[in-house]
């Protein structure tokens, strides 16, 4: 907020991004560890859900500071300033977040692992589902090597968990998919429309003037954060993972279909100002489509399908993969845009879909109401005969008369 030129900015920039990636990894990892399996897709995807509260407010806030104040370096400072407010709130509230009981027992605290689990179930250590998850997770621990289990606390440990990674067959069956499923949101489209929603509006011939343009972002913004709670509470546990890429991916598909075309008549005899409107629309339309697969699920699958002892190195290496791919689609879209005349980037971004597709049906297993424990199974699978493995419904044990009284 106060650096006196550029490179502090830079600077300051730089430092942040350290803890936007941190926090990028263990959000979804830490909250994928804490969740029952039954309604781990829907707690996972509130990091998405959040993520489209932080950019909402972001962008409406950039829309007020545009509309009521004056051009002055005050603008900027209090953009700068806002998100500072709810870093500060985080961290005060991080201090009552429970740690994960997968990580204690992992650390050989069992008497911890246990209190933690307690807390978040809100159910009496005698309970059935306790003991079943408390068996779970110690069976999954002792099945793993004793350098593995310190995997952090040395080199030769980290050494043995990115051996485990690269070379036990269900593990590199893991990165693959988390890898290209954090890889196909960039190359889809998805985040690139965010990120240049004001020029890529004024691509369309849909924008007024700036603070048109900032207005439908804010509204943009406000669309994917309504969108993705629609797929966190409906779609990602009811269509299941499989289905809400499908939805999601075949909407996203269409509308960059329908987003080529427009412009490439746009360029050639002019369109009419039906087919303009109908363009704002399809952006938002693939808005719903990337919250309700390719941007929520990722977050999904890359925090819920590693086993405990590389569970960490593994989401660092997928957000690792996601950030430059992030970057390189944010830094080469212009040129991309001016390459294609426009209209081809969105060609780009219909292929990409398409291909997603059939990745998606061939390669992407359904683990909706699996256990962290019930995957190893499903990633022993040969790689191309995810069509043919489907989730398994649960019965969901419920709190019932005498378990209501002993919660504690």
């Amino acid at each position: 907020m106060f650096t006196p030129n550029v490179s502090g900015l830079y600077a300051a920039r730089i430092i942040s991004g350290l803890g936007i990636g941190a926090l990028s990894v263990t959000g979804p990892m830490t909250i994928a560890e804490l969740a029952p399996p039954e309604i781990r897709g829907l707690l996972t995807a509130w990091y998405s859900v959040m993520q489209m509260v932080a950019l909402t407010s972001s962008t409406l806030t950039t829309y007020g500071i545009q509309l009521h104040m004056a051009p002055s370096r005050l603008q900027y400072q209090l953009a700068l300033f806002v998100p500072c407010i709810f870093m500060f709130l985080l961290s005060i509230f991080s201090f009552w977040l429970p740690e994960s009981p997968r990580w204690l027992m992992l650390a050989g605290a069992h008497d911890e692992a246990v209190t933690a689990l307690l807390r978040l179930r809100r159910l009496p250590a005698s309970h059935p589902r306790i003991q079943q998850e408390i068996q779970a997770i110690w069976e999954t621990i002792e099945s793993e090597t004793e350098l593995s289990r310190n995997g952090a606390r040395s080199f030769a440990g980290i050494k043995a968990v990115a051996k485990e990674t690269f070379t036990v067959r269900s593990n590199v069956y893991r990165l693959q998919q988390a890898l290209i499923l954090y890889v196909l949101p960039q190359l889809s489209g998805g985040n690139s429309v965010t990120n240049y929603f004001i020029p890529l509006t004024k691509i369309l011939g849909i924008q007024h003037n700036p603070t048109h343009g900032i207005f439908l972002s804010g509204m943009y913004a406000l669309s994917k954060l309504f969108f993705t709670l629609i797929a966190s509470f409906i779609l990602i546990d009811g269509l299941g993972r499989r289905g809400s890429l499908f939805l999601g991916t075949t909407m996203q598909m269409i509308c960059n279909i329908y987003l080529a075309a427009y412009l490439k008549v746009e360029q050639d005899t002019g369109a009419s100002h039906a087919a303009s409107e109908a363009a704002l629309a399809f952006i938002f339309i693939n808005a719903f489509g990337y919250a309700v697969g390719l941007l929520t699920l990722p977050y999904c699958f890359g925090g819920e399908l590693w086993p405990d002892n590389i569970r960490s190195f593994g989401a660092a290496l997928a957000q690792t993969c996601h950030w430059l791919f992030h970057f390189g689609m944010t830094y080469g879209l212009p040129g991309l845009l001016a390459a294609t005349d426009n209209w081809g980037a969105f060609v780009f971004f219909a292929a990409w879909c398409l291909i997603a597709l059939v990745y998606v049906f061939f390669m992407v297993p359904e683990i909706a109401n699996l256990s962290v424990e019930e995957m190893e199974k499903v990633f022993s699978r040969p790689m191309f005969t995810a069509y043919k493995a489907g989730g398994r419904k649960d019965e969901i044990q419920t709190l019932e008369g005498a378990d209501l009284h002993d919660l504690s």
